[in-house]
């Protein structure tokens, strides 16, 4: 067995490690490893902007589904999860929102995270943030995280807007002002009309110094723990084990599924589901995997009477013309993320914020599991709930590192989440029904007519919604039992051992989560430096 020795080891080349493999080498006399099980980011899909909707499926993704999901109608689901280097934020549909104030003041207030309030994270959501279009005390400028408005959208995203405020909401020009309300169009991680993910703003600048190293296709079976202290990992590449050994400490940033999944074959989570599982116990830490929730989704779409969304482009000549387009001048069809538009509001109007998130696509048949229309010119808008109630779980399938996990997003378990959901489809067909939508809209294709009762939308939700790629909470911070990080991410019980990323959110933020585990891990830096 190879043995290696290093400051620093980071596992997961995601959002967070990629953050966290940059700003920990600027620290010259550190020795920082990020290590990352899928390949580097070079599929050219990644990096058009366009090309998300290839990412959703394929070798990028680990390939997860869902355990049944018992409340909606027993189905499995596609569960997608980036396995490349960037992870999510190489994946995604590239909107950049951080959520309200609310949500991270609730942390620090009603979770205990002392430390995570708005006013906390704040500046490094501005530190982050590369804006070519606003400015202000709001907004970075001069970040490594290219964020930027659409250039040239779609008429029918521009449609949806009005749609939206003739259906009563106010137009909101920036969803990362501090206020939520409104329908308007994304901002996006896109920068000079390509990708801007983690890996391409943080890390691939960083990887010219010479304490950086980055290894890709390289799996962690299990972390070295001894005497309660994390020492490195073990890892496998090709046929051959290798030690990796970490002097300060070992960081884990590979997502909600990945990284209690890695606790737990490391014999870090709860001890019965361990020892069921054949893998001895080192830490009693019944919080590892518990907590799961994420934004599910259902989509409604629609029939347009012409050629106005970006389907024509399926078509070969208008491919040709959007391909010569973004080779001359990075701009048209390819430079955009097609979810060029969207909005919040209220379900519950006994929240203070907005509990309804709404994407919408000038295309249909762009995601995974949505179906193209007849005629082949659509439209489509996706709406989940912000903040669901409902919790699931990721346990271990075996102590087989290969083997992959049980994700039980355990979705619709709440009524009350069931209710919420139901009522932003309906709010939806209200807005395809608006004037300004019928001057594109022939008819709605989803749904569709024959959806009408209370029974019928329960029905098309329990046999439809999906993940909108934003699970949280696997290893989340706090004070309580369940805690499984403390408030500077260190894992409760063991020495030199931290979890940064999207598992440590105690609870989901009322938007998309790329943008705020970037902030997170910001953060985290600095408290890893020592700087906060």
């Amino acid at each position: 067995m190879q043995v290696s020795g290093y400051d620093y080891i980071i596992v997961g080349g995601g959002s967070a490690g990629c953050v966290l493999a940059a700003r920990l080498s600027e620290m010259p006399e550190a020795n920082v490893l990020l290590v990352e099980a899928g390949p580097r980011d070079t599929d050219p899909f990644i990096h058009m902007p366009v090309g998300f909707f290839k990412m959703t499926g394929g070798p990028l993704t680990w390939g997860y589904e869902t355990a049944p999901l018992r409340h909606a109608n027993n189905r499995v689901a596609v569960y997608p999860q980036g396995r490349v280097l960037g992870g999510g934020s190489s994946i995604n549909a590239e909107i950049y929102t951080r959520g309200c104030p609310e949500d991270y003041d609730g942390w620090a207030s009603e979770m205990n995270c002392k430390g995570w309030s708005w006013k906390d994270l704040k500046p490094y959501f501005v530190k982050s943030e590369g804006n070519t279009s606003l400015g202000g005390s709001e907004h970075g400028v001069d970040g490594p995280l290219g964020v930027t408005s659409p250039g040239s959208p779609n008429r029918v995203s521009q449609a949806y807007v009005q749609g939206c405020m003739d259906f009563g909401m106010p137009h909101n020009a920036d969803f990362n002002s501090g206020k939520l309300e409104g329908a308007g169009l994304y901002q996006t991680t896109i920068k000079d009309g390509k990708r801007c993910s983690a890996a391409v703003g943080y890390l691939r600048p960083a990887m010219k110094r010479p304490n950086l190293t980055v290894r890709t296709d390289l799996f962690v079976t299990r972390l070295l723990i001894e005497k309660g202290r994390a020492i490195g990992v073990e890892v496998v590449s090709g046929s051959q084990l290798q030690r990796l050994e970490a002097t300060s400490e070992v960081i884990v940033t590979a997502g909600a599924i990945g990284s209690p999944k890695l606790l737990m074959l490391s014999g870090i989570g709860p001890a019965r589901h361990l020892r069921e599982k054949d893998v001895s116990v080192i830490h009693d830490l019944k919080g590892v995997g518990q907590n799961l929730h994420d934004h599910f989704s259902t989509d409604v779409t629609w029939v347009l009477n012409g050629p106005h969304s970006y389907d024509k482009y399926k078509k070969k000549h208008w491919q040709a013309w959007a391909g010569l387009q973004y080779l001359l001048y990075k701009s048209g069809p390819v430079a955009s993320n097609i979810v060029e538009a969207g909005a919040f509001w209220w379900s519950d109007r006994k929240e203070k914020i907005p509990d309804l998130q709404f994407h919408f696509l000038a295309g249909a048949g762009v995601e995974e599991g949505v179906g193209t229309v007849p005629g082949g010119n659509g439209a489509t808008c996706n709406s989940y709930h912000t903040r669901p109630r409902s919790r699931g779980q990721v346990t271990l399938r075996s102590g087989n590192p290969a083997d992959a996990p049980l994700v039980d997003p355990n979705s619709f378990a709440e009524p009350y989440d069931l209710a919420r959901h139901i009522d932003a489809i309906k709010i939806t067909q209200e807005v395809g029904a608006t004037r300004s939508m019928r001057r594109y809209v022939d008819h709605e294709h989803f749904p569709g007519p024959d959806c009408k009762t209370k029974k019928d939308y329960e029905e098309v939700a329990r046999s439809n919604a999906r993940s909108s790629y934003h699970p949280v909470g696997t290893c989340k911070m706090g004070t309580d039992d369940m805690a499984v990080v403390d408030t500077k991410m260190r894992v409760r019980g063991i020495d030199a051992l931290r979890v940064c990323d999207s598992s440590t959110m105690p609870r989901i933020v009322s938007t998309n989560t790329n943008a705020p585990t970037i902030a997170m891990a910001e953060r985290a830096a600095d408290l890893i430096r020592g700087n906060r």
